[in-house]
């Protein structure tokens, strides 16, 4: 058989998974990752790319409007998934969020046949929906959205109840209205409920491996 894996007459696929925060973008992820097959893709959160605010004092710091597509360095994210339908590696940043600061460690990405984008506001990046072959959009209510940031921003970010109420509504919901929302026309696909949505997911992993076998079938 064909060794296929790094040859630059084939295109990967470029996924996006975009919806609001806490809206269950992560789980669609896991099940194509576990379905598709976690050797064929390469992976690049958006949160990985917040700009690096070591320069601020902490106050101001947390004064920053995380929601806003500002506060993303998207062109790096474009460049590094420019990079990767070249055939070539990347570094992930990797970020802190208890700091809101970019660390000096990174994270090696190979690539790979397939690429997940995955973050809130991918769609509503125009230069960044140029890359994207297959856009999905993941709904979920709101009121599910926001218990499930809170339970993450209190276990996994070191936050405080209070803390996160206030920022989301000061910045989350407002963003969520102004930029994600408007960006779900974008998708291909909207999926109700997720990872959990079988026959959605079913549909999408069908496609992923319908167009891997499509750029590969006259090699093989």
């Amino acid at each position: 058989m064909y060794n296929y894996s790094m040859s630059p007459n084939l295109n990967p696929i470029v996924i996006a998974i975009a919806g609001g925060s806490g809206s269950g973008k992560t789980t669609v992820a896991n099940v194509i990752l576990q379905r598709v097959g976690v050797e064929r893709i390469a992976y690049l959160p958006h949160d990985a790319y917040y700009r690096d605010l070591t320069g601020l004092p902490p106050e101001l710091r947390r004064q920053v409007n995380f929601d806003h597509p500002d506060s993303l360095e998207t062109d790096l994210l474009i460049q590094h998934v420019e990079q990767l339908k070249r055939w070539e590696p990347v570094e992930l940043p990797v970020y802190d969020f208890s700091t809101h600061s970019r660390t000096e460690r990174t994270i090696h990405i190979e690539a790979r046949r397939v690429i997940i984008v995955e973050g809130i506001l991918i769609l509503a990046e125009s230069e960044l929906r140029k890359l994207f072959d297959i856009k999905i959009f993941v709904d979920t209510d709101p009121d599910i959205r926001f218990i499930r940031r809170l339970s993450r921003d209190i276990s996994e970010r070191g936050r405080t109840t209070e803390s996160v109420v206030k920022q989301y509504l000061s910045t989350v919901r407002p963003m969520h209205l102004e930029f994600v929302e408007p960006s779900k026309r974008y998708a291909d696909v909207i999926i109700p409920e997720g990872g959990l949505n079988i026959v959605a997911m079913d549909m999408v992993i069908a496609r992923v491996e319908g167009m891997l076998q499509e750029n590969t079938g006259d090699l093989e």
